[in-house]
């Protein structure tokens, strides 16, 4: 007893300064794609874009995505080098941005949007499980402090990207977007590599190495986890909302309200800027007062400020909805991802995230085409409505998401009988 007690402490001490690095290299996983959605109306003006083409864009990107995270959660299950893991995503993502900014051929726009949704899915299978595994009675506010990395990253990017642009073209831009990547793929691989070695102990019941058919013969019964189907499909049409508000935002404020670059990068950080600090205080509440009741008040308020941002039309009003709006909708992501790990054994972490993020990725898919469809017959500002809807029925899902019970369906999920 006292040999497992005694290293506890310094174990817990070091994991905390990994879920910094970790939250770093999650910010600039976001870095890119924020910055990109700024950069959409630029591209579609360049190119001749019509709203169905550019929406076509981010459903590339995220049916790739939501093709490949499926595979992935099960191959970081499977495999032990979490820093190498993070470091080829972060990589991985940057590269094709950079391979944009050298075309003028749409097709090759969706072939690199592609690779960057086959990219993106390594990251959150291998960071989340493993924040979550070593701080298992604050799950929600260390998954939630990793959020924190991605609000940064899509604030942050666009206040950049937009104040370049008045000096810069987007391709200019691009080019330059990539170096920060770089530089910290390096570092994860060098530092984070390193520091994973020693484990801690909550992180060494998890075996790091497993065999494929092992995971494979784990998946089945993960998948009929009643928690897992109801937040899936929930979060299916939270994607929506999304996907269609990240791609349709900007090009209201550039079109209809007539917005600069900078103003409307303005416009992204202050949506993200409030999500930063909603998501440690809505992921401490959830550990406190449970995931559901997070969960469906913030879906609740989310539809009420839409609204809103509706009637507001093209006033003032509707940029002073926009924070409120990012308070409450981006406040729950890390809250809905601790809820999964909640209900999944730990040795299937990986590839319960992987079935999240494949269900995401593919309403993130469906939300911009839509909204692109909507647009193209009646006009942007009618994209919110259909937003509004898809956010209700995510609300409406989660009311009916079993709370589960984690030390029976944790042993099911294992493999061994429930007592």
């Amino acid at each position: 007893m006292t040999a497992t007690a005694v290293p506890a402490p310094p174990a817990a001490s070091k994991s905390f300064k990994d879920v910094w690095l970790i939250t770093i290299g999650h910010a600039l996983t976001h870095w890119y794609p924020a910055t990109f959605y700024l950069l959409l109306p630029l591209i579609g003006n360049e190119l001749g874009l019509s709203y169905v083409q550019i929406g076509a864009i981010l459903t590339t990107q995220a049916v790739a995505g939501a093709i490949s995270n499926i595979p992935g959660g099960l191959f970081v299950d499977s495999v032990g080098r979490k820093g190498l893991l993070m470091a080829v995503s972060l990589f991985w993502i940057g590269a094709p941005y950079l391979l944009m900014s050298f075309t003028h051929d749409y097709w090759l726009l969706l072939t690199c949007a592609a690779l960057v949704g086959i990219g993106n899915n390594l990251w959150h299978p291998t960071a989340i499980p493993l924040l979550a595994q070593r701080y298992p009675d604050r799950k929600g506010l260390v998954v939630s402090i990793h959020g924190m990395g991605g609000n940064v990253g899509d604030a942050v990017a666009p206040l950049v990207a937009g104040a370049l642009l008045t000096l810069l073209t987007w391709r200019q831009v691009v080019v330059i977007n990539v170096i920060p990547g770089i530089v910290m793929s390096v570092v994860l691989l060098v530092l984070l590599g390193r520091t994973l070695a020693t484990g801690a102990p909550a992180a060494k019941a998890v075996p790091a190495k497993r065999p494929l058919r092992e995971i494979l013969r784990d998946f089945k019964p993960l998948l009929a986890n009643r928690t897992l189907v109801f937040l899936c499909s929930s979060s299916v049409f939270r994607s929506m909302t999304h996907g269609g508000l990240l791609t349709f935002l900007p090009l209201y404020l550039a079109t209809d309200m007539g917005y600069a670059p900078l103003w409307i990068g303005a416009c992204m950080a202050a949506l993200q800027i409030t999500g930063f600090i909603a998501a440690p205080v809505a992921g401490h509440l959830s550990d406190r007062m449970g995931r559901r009741q997070i969960v469906m008040s913030s879906m609740t308020v989310t539809a009420v400020i839409i609204v809103a941002m509706i009637v507001a039309g093209r006033s003032n009003a509707f940029v002073f909805f926009i924070a409120f709006l990012g308070f409450f909708f981006f406040s729950i992501r890390a809250v809905l991802q601790a809820w999964l790990l909640d209900a999944t054994p730990a040795n299937m972490g990986g590839s319960s995230i992987g079935v999240l993020f494949a269900i995401q990725a593919f309403g993130s898919g469906i939300g911009p085409i839509v909204c692109g469809l909507i647009a193209d017959r009646y006009g942007l500002l009618a994209t919110f409505y259909f937003l509004v809807g898809t956010i209700v029925v995510a609300n409406m899902l989660i009311f009916f998401t079993p709370i589960p019970e984690r030390a029976a369906e944790k042993q099911r999920f294992a493999g061994q009988p429930a007592e």
